[in-house]
């Protein structure tokens, strides 16, 4: 694969300004086909923020004000264009002495100013992660039922595509009757899918279930997974399954069970999970050749689709301890090396993980590049790269995807 250098120029984009009718430039929500879309987590609450959660996914210790010591995120997001009423103040400062702040994933302007900025760059949508271990929490649960009337109207009012994805992690066994209790709700409520903005695939809403045949000793069962499959599916939705990188030779990451390959060969939709399996775009070319290649044509011989998972980089320093920028982002090389290489092979569909993951390190919307300082504190920079890079760059990714740019097209120049 030929290298990838920095040349295009980078353009004058409009200010964000809130509609309230849908854009004239509407994605498609009938179909995967031609998207690249965004894993959002949505999972971020502040003390104040009516969610009485605290400081959840910032702070180690959520009753505590994040500082150092007490912080789990290795990303700190851009604040600069979030009105009064959004931001939180933390115990970090910048450098200039500023008090550094975050937002909630319950203030309904913060969802909607992250909708706005998908439009902005050509982003398609979202799935919005919704936790099936914390449905059986009210507080958790309300909080998700409100980070998902915020996204239905973002994408709404951005015109944008979103679609429900239950991650299974941390259910116990025979708990996935919950995942299906929520839908009969959500559905019945709010009537989910019969929003335009929801995402349709092959004439059925899609419905995501992530987190099925991983080998870390999930306490719910392959037959967990395989009766919430067949049950979806009996509800008139097409299934797209997340599941490990390893999945088609049983190793490494997926459990080396035959019934996996049985189950899988249900859903209508295979994603595995490429965060962490790779680490330079060396590493993920190689990935795309040995790995996502024979994944795609096992597909087609099933006749599912197949989504395969691109990331920016990755770490979790504050979260895990491991050192930061475990895997490096490379000024965008490494994230443009595999959306190179899934167009390359074939690719129809992208998922980007993830728009707001800051936890992880994987975030691709705004996040500063001058993050808190302070002793015993660490966290990423961007690079050098202005806030929106990677915003800028997933939308170019859908224009190769659709080949409104060609394959040889330079990746975005980083300044």
């Amino acid at each position: 694969m030929r290298k990838i250098t920095a040349t295009l120029l980078l353009i004058c984009l409009p200010a964000i300004v809130l509609a309230d009718a849908p854009p004239e430039h509407t994605v498609d929500r009938s179909t995967l086909r031609g998207k690249v879309m965004c894993g959002y987590q949505g999972w971020f609450n502040c003390e104040g923020d009516g969610a009485n959660l605290g400081w959840t996914h910032w702070a180690r210790n959520r009753q505590q004000l994040p500082a150092a010591g007490n912080v789990t995120v290795d990303l700190w997001p851009d604040m600069t264009e979030y009105d009064a009423d959004e931001r939180y103040a933390t115990g970090f400062r910048h450098a200039d002495g500023s008090t550094a702040e975050v937002f909630s994933s319950t203030n309904r302007q913060t969802v909607l100013r992250h909708f706005d900025w998908m439009q902005q760059y050509g982003i398609d949508g979202v799935f919005l992660q919704r936790f099936a271990s914390g449905l059986k929490n009210r507080s958790q649960r309300a909080h998700m039922d409100r980070v998902l009337e915020h996204v239905r109207e973002g994408a709404q009012r951005s015109g944008r595509a979103f679609a429900v994805m239950y991650d299974l992690s941390g259910l116990r066994a025979d708990d996935t009757k919950v995942v299906q209790q929520d839908w009969r709700e959500i559905q019945s409520n709010q009537h989910i899918t019969d929003d335009e903005a929801y995402l349709q695939h092959e004439g059925k809403p899609v419905v995501s279930i992530w987190g099925i045949g991983f080998n870390d000793n999930r306490q719910y069962s392959l037959e967990d997974c395989h009766q919430l499959i067949r049950w979806f599916k009996s509800q008139g939705c097409t299934v797209m399954i997340g599941v490990p990188s390893f999945w088609r030779t049983l190793e490494r990451d997926a459990v080396d069970d035959a019934r996996l390959l049985e189950i899988i060969q249900l859903a209508d939709i295979v994603s595995p999970w490429s965060v962490g399996r790779y680490r330079s775009p060396s590493e993920a070319k190689r990935h795309a050749e040995n790995v996502w290649t024979k994944d795609m044509a096992w597909c087609q011989q099933h006749n599912q689709d197949f989504l395969p998972v691109v990331f920016p980089g990755f770490s979790w320093h504050n979260l895990k301890g491991d050192p930061l920028a475990s895997i490096p982002r490379r000024k965008g090389e490494f994230l443009w090396s595999q959306i190179v290489a899934a167009k390359q092979m074939g690719c129809e569909m992208i998922y980007v993980a993830m728009f707001d993951e800051v936890d992880e390190g994987t975030a691709i919307f705004k996040c500063t590049d001058q993050p808190p300082v302070g002793d015993d504190v660490q966290f990423l920079s961007y690079e050098g790269l202005p806030s929106d890079y990677y915003l800028r760059l997933v939308g170019e990714a859908g224009k190769l995807l659709r080949n409104e740019i060609p394959i040889s097209a330079p990746r975005l120049r980083p300044n």
